[in-house]
């Protein structure tokens, strides 16, 4: 064992494609790599892989990175002289049925917003490329040339190869038996060959990462699921260049194999795995096929190609993969453990996605942030019911048996709730309340006329949904009356000490040395100036401010202010989400409501917008935060839990006369939008500036104040951004829904970030980016003739850099 090593920058622990990957690009990267592998590479779940390869997501950035990994698989056999197995012979999606070729050509058009060459064929087109399937049931296909497939253990030896050739040292039968950390800090990985000392550990290990990882107190929600396929003898009739092939209202796909053909899918009741622990020395083993489970699958695919009807079976593989609560994979640094990196539970698209998660992997670790704003993945957008493993389970097999089923604009899950509820829950349930679920709370999405007969369900569809006219009701109180919105939800922080003050000056971009009872909206940057949270901060005390952010990021949010506290400074954070509830009351009537609660004196002169007080309604101490996000007169009152029935009750007694009305989250989204307010994690993000945003008036640039990324601010600010978010406007009768390309004089400039429907202005409107390498300006926004590509078909529209509403701010500040 001479040559074991005894350190290294960083030690990767699994031997998989992920990790085999981010070894391959670190060593790239000038790293001092160790790979470390239990067993032998692949023998865990990469091994036994259907080795599809598709690029299209639901988000830019993963599309981005999907696109690297066919970029790197079409060069690296040439590099390595290792055989890879990579076929970019391109993939076909079907649809069978009206509302399926409606996602397709949403689709299409993401496809074409993302740069992606889509191709919508009719059913013979799509039968000349696929000559064995019956399309006796197809409306439509839609055709990725650059899509493709691979041998997953062939193109991980491939990477392996990259990553020695490159410097990085990989061992096989060596296992990582525990990490040494001492307060907080990792020091080294102690094996079964001896002690590698490194600052720096990634968990790529599959389905084991969640135990693993759990060993030093990280969290990886994954849980494992059998996934079975079938590998044929040869048919006549298949060629090598076969392109893949999805079937998802069959739930199955395929791909060409020696002649034959390998079919798998997502059945409707999955099978979850190793419930009680993965048995010890689980490696380069299957799992006994389940012919009863997998035949319906079969049943559904001889619709489709009749020549398995007589076509001999290789075998069944069931194999276990990890899969995710939400069905995305999993990247980052670990928010409870610094310098510990995770990549895993990649749903069976590991091998598409390998190339690209390694690659960005690398960059987090060796240049402490990600290549582009990963937020789908990152492993910050869990919280507290992903602790539970048997939540994550459920929740799992949910997003499992989804896999193929009609991706529907604003679906909810089922499963696993209600899990975290607000003291209102079964108050505002009464009163026709419809949830939705974010993070494990449950929260109001829109409210059904239950005196009308309206049912509280949502009916899921592409056209107007059933919850379009009662969010119609609900937006038009909020702008004519007032209404109620439950937001308990809110990740809520305190941040405490006698430097308070001065490290929440570095963190944020606005000024936070405002007097006590100033409410700051600011954006947190990156050194790029990129946003990295969008938040409220209300001075408390001299020593302390209350922060309020949005309920989905309450982990992300509460991990970049506590890494970002500068060394030194005494101040502490601590997440107080669960001791308050939120009531928000917002519209022309607010005042007349809030002044009938309270002896406080609540008018303008006395509760100014953007000011902060501690007023008295029903014995409880509220405090009261003078803010909107619906473009209206408002307040968020904040108060302890016990206190929340209590002071709904109040505020209904007060405002009923004055017509207020329950109301949410969908109308706060179209309320938002007529308004022109930005939603982070769409609109805004890490890849965006406050510039770009249209919100540079919110950085303390003429203050002699020093800021995480003041400098790329003052930089871009001197040499002009290349894209900037504005709000399109499209006939009322066209359904946007985000993603939805944008062409200038003809032009392809960039896609919708967020979409929906103004019941004010009565008509569909979005945000997105407009972009030119060659500098973006008002004049230049302004200046062009507009249109969106929706559904594939486009559509005239008008663009604004303004509110829609309310541009001069007059009613919020009324």
């Amino acid at each position: 064992m001479s040559d074991f090593p005894k350190s290294a920058q960083a030690v990767i622990v699994g031997g998989g494609i992920v990790g085999c990957s981010t070894a391959y690009h670190l060593a790239k990267l000038g790293w001092d790599v160790v790979l470390l592998e239990r067993k032998k590479l692949t023998s865990g779940t990469t091994f036994h892989a259907a080795g599809l390869v598709g690029q299209l997501r639901s988000s830019a950035n993963i599309t981005q990175l999907l696109g690297y990994s066919v970029d790197l698989y079409n060069t690296l056999e040439e590099e390595t002289g290792q055989a890879t197995g990579w076929k970019m012979n391109g993939g076909l999606r079907l649809a069978c049925n009206q509302e399926r070729w409606t996602e397709v050509k949403r689709q299409a058009t993401t496809a074409h917003s993302f740069g992606l060459d889509m191709q919508l064929l009719t059913p013979k087109e799509a039968l000349d490329l696929w000559p064995l399937m019956d399309i006796d049931d197809l409306v439509g296909a839609a055709f990725l040339p650059t899509d493709g497939q691979a041998n997953p253990s062939d193109i991980t030896g491939s990477l392996a190869k990259g990553a020695r050739m490159a410097g990085a040292r990989i061992f096989e039968d060596t296992k990582v038996l525990s990490i040494d950390i001492d307060k907080g800090v990792i020091k080294g990985v102690e094996t079964e060959k001896g002690r590698i000392d490194t600052p720096i550990v990634i968990a790529c290990c599959g389905q084991w990462t969640r135990a693993f990882a759990k060993s030093v107190g990280v969290n990886v929600p994954l849980a494992s699921m059998e996934h079975q396929y079938m590998v044929t003898e040869q048919i006549e009739g298949v060629p090598s260049n076969l392109p893949t092939l999805r079937d998802p209202d069959r739930l199955t796909y395929y791909k060409e194999e020696v002649g034959g053909l390998v079919m798998g899918g997502y059945e409707p009741n999955p099978k979850p795995w190793a419930v009680d622990g993965i048995p010890q020395g689980f490696h380069y083993t299957l799992l006994d096929s389940d012919y009863d489970h997998f035949e319906q699958l079969m049943e559904l695919s001889l619709g489709r190609v009749p020549a398995l009807q007589t076509a001999g079976i290789k075998e069944l593989v069931n194999g276990p993969e990890s899969f995710t609560p939400d069905g995305n994979f999993i990247l980052g640094e670990a928010p409870e453990l610094k310098n510990f990196f995770v990549g895993a539970g990649f749903n069976a698209y590991g091998i598409a996605a390998g190339g690209g998660a390694g690659m960005a992997l690398a960059e987090w670790v060796a240049k402490g942030e990600p290549p582009f704003d990963l937020w789908p993945v990152d492993i910050r957008r869990f919280g507290r019911p992903h602790f539970d493993t048997d939540w994550v389970r459920t929740r799992t097999v949910e997003a499992y048996g989804k896999h193929y089923t009609m991706a529907w604009p604003s679906e909810e899950h089922d499963s696993g709730r209600p899990c975290r509820k607000s003291p209102l829950y079964d108050v505002l349930k009464a009163d026709g309340a419809v949830f939705g679920e974010k993070l494990g709370w449950e929260r109001p999405n829109w409210y059904a006329d239950l005196s009308a007969g309206e049912e509280p369900k949502d009916i899921y569809t592409f056209e107007r949904p059933n919850w379009h006219a009662p969010v119609g009701r609900e937006h038009k109180a909020a702008r004519e009356a007032a209404v109620m919105f439950d937001q308990t939800s809110f990740a809520k922080f305190c941040l405490k000490g006698p430097d308070a003050e001065a490290a929440l000056s570095w963190i944020a971009s606005n000024d936070v040395a405002k007097p006590v009872g100033s409410l700051i909206y600011t954006q947190m940057l990156n050194d790029n100036a990129g946003i990295e949270c969008d938040l409220t901060c209300v001075r408390v005390a001299e020593d302390e401010y209350y922060i309020v952010t949005g309920t989905g990021f309450a982990t992300h949010d509460f991990d970049w202010i506590s890494r970002n506290i500068p060394d030194g400074m005494n101040a502490q954070l601590v997440d107080v989400t669960s001791a308050y509830s939120v009531l928000s009351l917002m519209g022309p009537k607010a005042r007349d409501i809030l002044q009938k609660a309270t002896r406080d004196d609540v008018s303008n002169d006395a509760f100014k917008f953007g000011k902060a007080r501690t007023i008295g309604i029903a014995g409880c101490p509220v405090h009261a935060l003078r803010v909107t996000y619906v473009g209206e007169l408002g307040w968020e009152l904040h108060l302890p839990v016990e206190y929340a029935t209590t002071v709904y009750k109040a505020l209904h007694e007060a405002g009923a006369e004055f017509g207020l009305k329950n109301a949410g989250y969908r109308a706060i989204e179209t309320l938002r939008l007529e308004k022109g307010y930005r939603a982070w994690g769409s609109d805004i993000g890490p890849d965006y500036t406050p510039d770009e945003a249209g919100l540079g008036w919110a950085v303390k640039l003429k203050k002699n104040i020093d800021f995480k990324g003041r400098a790329a601010v003052e930089a871009q600010r001197s040499g002009g951004v290349q894209k900037m978010l504005a709000t399109f406007v499209a006939n009322g009768d066209v359904i946007l829904s985000g993603r939805e390309t944008i062409y200038r004089n003809g032009e392809r400039v960039g896609y919708l970030s967020s979409a929906g429907y103004g019941h004010t202005v009565g008509k569909s409107i979005g945000m997105g980016y407009v972009r030119n390498k060659d500098g973006v300006t008002a004049d230049y926004v302004k200046d062009g003739d507009y249109e969106l590509e929706v559904a594939t078909v486009r559509v005239p529209c008008t663009v604004t850099l303004a509110p829609l509403y309310d541009p001069k701010m007059e009613r919020v500040k009324a």
